[in-house]
C-alpha cells in the first residue's frame, strides 16, 4: 500500500464540521494564519485549505447565507470582482493556463458548508490531473499552503501597484 504524508489534514478529519470556518476566520485578526486573501466590504477570497490543486480559493459573501437567490445586488457585484481580482492576480504569479469556477449548493450538490455560500475557483494546467486520481484517488498538490497564499497576495499586490 502507498502512504502519502498530509499531516494538515488531520485538523480537517477531527472537526469536519465545527461550526462555519469562512464566519470564524472572518473573526480572526490575522488573516495569513486562516488563509484569507482580501476582504472587500460585502465579500472576500480565502484559500481553501484542502485544496484540489495549487491556487485553489473560495470567493463568499462575508454576510452568513446559504443560498445564491439570498444574496443582494452589492453581494453578487462583490463577488463576481473578486473573482475576476484573483483570477488576474493567480495570471500574473501562477500562469494557469484555465480555471474551474463553482458553486456546490445544498448538501446533496456536495457542499461541505451548506449555510455559507463560497463560491470556488480552481487554476487549473496541462496535466494537472495525472494518473493518482485515477488509479489510487489521491490528488498531490505540490506547494505548501503559506507559500502559494504568499504567491497570491503578490499578484494581489501587482494589481493595486504595489511590487513585493
Amino acid at each position: 500500500m502507498e502512504k502519502l504524508w498530509a499531516p494538515w489534514r488531520v485538523e480537517y478529519i477531527r472537526n469536519p464540521g465545527a461550526g462555519c470556518f469562512l464566519c470564524d476566520g472572518l473573526r480572526s485578526k490575522d488573516d495569513k494564519k486562516v488563509l484569507i486573501l482580501e476582504r472587500f466590504e460585502r465579500a472576500f477570497t480565502i484559500m481553501n485549505r484542502y485544496p484540489y490543486n495549487n491556487g485553489h480559493v473560495m470567493i463568499a459573501p462575508l454576510r452568513h447565507v446559504g443560498l445564491i437567490e439570498q444574496l443582494n445586488d452589492d453581494e453578487i457585484l462583490a463577488i463576481h470582482h473578486l473573482i475576476s481580482r484573483v483570477i488576474k492576480a493567480l495570471d500574473h504569479t501562477m500562469k494557469p493556463q484555465g480555471y474551474n469556477i463553482g458553486v456546490n449548493q445544498g448538501s446533496v450538490s456536495g457542499a461541505g458548508v451548506v449555510d455559507h455560500l463560497h463560491f470556488h475557483l480552481v487554476p487549473r494546467w496541462q496535466g494537472d490531473t495525472n494518473f493518482m486520481p485515477v488509479l489510487s484517488e489521491t490528488k498531490v498538490v505540490s506547494e505548501a499552503l503559506v507559500k502559494t497564499y504568499e504567491q497570491i497576495r503578490e499578484g494581489l499586490n501587482f494589481l493595486e501597484g504595489i511590487r513585493t
